[in-house]
């Protein structure tokens, strides 16, 4: 599966997790696993506020899978302009929500 981001400021932050064509954000889970190769879902299908986009299945298989990427005042520029990660089975490793204050203030403190 691989996942695209567009980051939204907001005051909700996002988990994910991932097995198989299976999808869970925030605790609700969502099963791509019917969807054929070649084919889109449009988003209007996807009843989830954190699906940023349509669903598609590239030739090769390849589930991509646009999410909403939430994140703080503060955050880092990886968060803000996130690259596309390819991901398997378990917890999603998702950019930072926000930096963390006090680690930057010692920084700028050095």
């Amino acid at each position: 599966m691989k996942l695209t981001f567009s980051p939204v400021r907001m005051d909700t932050a996002l988990t994910a997790s991932v097995q198989g064509d299976t999808i869970t954000l925030n605790g609700e889970t969502l099963d791509f696993g019917p969807l054929p190769e070649g084919a889109i879902l449009p988003r209007d299908a996807i009843n989830n506020p954190w699906i940023a986009g349509d669903v598609s299945r590239d030739a090769a298989g390849v589930l991509i899978v646009p999410l909403i990427l939430p994140h703080g005042a503060s955050a880092p520029p990886e968060t803000c302009w996130p690259e596309p990660q390819s991901v398997s089975d378990g917890p999603v490793a998702l950019p930072p929500y926000a930096m963390d204050i006090t680690e930057d203030a010692q920084n700028d403190q050095d």
